[in-house]
């Protein structure tokens, strides 16, 4: 596995770590140190990749990034009963431009996908999310991302590739493998209506802000289908982070942000998590306590997947037949785990985008509006995005 790219974990994150108990998670990850070299990833399950790239970030005024304390407060931190192991490879260096340190990304996860490892990215603009993206080329059909951030980022397609605009060039860059985009606690002052209603007519997902905080289980169906989680931290509300990280009054809390995580982690089909828009600073605990508790509670997540047993046996789910509107909706329970999906019918007369996607993830009370006549929204939208 040719991992050049990356640089080590710094000395100073290193010295920190030998004071630690050797009971804490930096006493027992695999480091990329500059005297070891990359370790060997046999066995490994999740591996950490800092990138220290912002150059696209439409405030950029020449700050360098460094995420040594978000390394040490999460080296501090104990393991829950897991049982995966865990790399932290370092990070990729700005490269001479930016599409040089996409291009190193998305190499650097492309690798790690291969070998059914789960990379963690930790980032300066969120628009690295366009080189994870990338790196899902030729590996799978259709990939699903979601988003949570207090903004779209569909931006103008036309222009360059920048942290506000990233949806917008992997909606319309060939190879089009992006099948569904959902955003998550979204704020709509933040947002246009142009970009409110271009999202409606793509049949996007958007969860608003209020929504998630009245009910934070509305957000495990959709990670439960996602493939690439990247969160924005301008997401979380200013009173929980630092000086330099605040952004806006409103937000998600710490709680809401670290549960996000952890159904992200539980997600089955979820093989790549990024966090993005840390700014360092001197008053820098606060924001890098909140990173390291979102990547411990993605790693649970991790650890508590359950595979849901084939539906192809009817001993393992229960099924539920209710028409809404003159359509026939079919739900399954699944026995082993209580989660519930949708059926999406296969439509033959049409160029059909979801052979794979019979089933999509849905909450109960999706089956219990169908009862009550409503047609659930997620179903909805994956029909009219397989008639596109």
């Amino acid at each position: 596995m040719n991992f050049s790219f990356l640089s080590p974990v710094s000395d100073l994150v290193l010295a920190h770590n030998e004071l630690l108990s050797q009971q804490a998670i930096g006493r027992k990850l695999k480091i990329h140190t500059i005297h070891n070299g990359i370790p060997d990833l046999e066995g490994v399950k999740i591996a950490i990749i800092g990138v220290l790239e912002n150059r696209n970030d439409i405030n950029y005024i020449g700050e360098t990034i460094y995420l040594d304390e978000i390394r040490k407060a999460f080296y501090s931190l104990f393991p829950g009963s897991w049982n995966v192991n865990i790399a932290d490879l370092g990070d990729i260096s700005k490269g001479e431009s930016v599409e040089d340190t996409y291009f190193a990304l998305k190499e650097t996860i492309n690798i790690l996908l291969k070998e059914n490892i789960i990379p963690i990215i930790l980032g300066g603009s969120q628009d690295l999310t366009y080189p994870n993206y990338r790196a899902y080329d030729g590996l799978i059909p259709m990939v699903n991302i979601v988003n949570v951030d207090a903004k779209f980022d569909l931006g103008d397609s036309t222009k360059p590739i920048k942290n506000n605009s990233f949806i917008g060039k992997i909606i319309l860059n060939e190879p089009y493998n992006l099948f569904n985009y959902a955003t998550v606690g979204y704020q709509t002052y933040f947002n246009s209506q142009e970009e409110i209603d271009l999202m409606d007519n793509l049949y996007f997902e958007s969860y608003r802000l209020g929504e998630v905080s009245k009910n934070i289980k509305i957000v495990e169906p959709v990670m439960r289908d996602a493939n690439i989680v990247t969160i924005d931290l301008t997401s979380v509300k200013g009173a929980e982070v630092s000086l330099k990280q605040k952004y806006s009054p409103n937000g998600l809390d710490g709680k809401e942000i670290c549960a996000i995580s952890r159904y992200a982690g539980i997600s089955n089909k979820v093989t790549s998590f990024g966090i993005y828009e840390y700014k360092p600073s001197k008053d820098d605990e606060l924001t890098s306590m909140l990173v390291s508790q979102m990547i411990w509670y993605f790693i649970e997540g991790v650890n508590f997947r359950v595979k849901d047993d084939d539906f192809s046996d009817d001993m393992n789910y229960q099924k539920f037949i209710t028409l809404v509107e003159s359509e026939e909706l079919v739900f399954y329970k699944s026995n082993k785990t209580g989660r519930w999906w949708i059926e999406i019918p296969f439509l033959s007369e049409i160029n059909n985008k979801l052979k794979r996607h019979t089933l999509l993830p849905c909450m109960h009370q999706d089956y219990l509006d169908a009862c009550n006549d409503k047609l659930p929204d997620r179903w909805y939208k994956a029909i009219q995005k397989n008639c596109v």
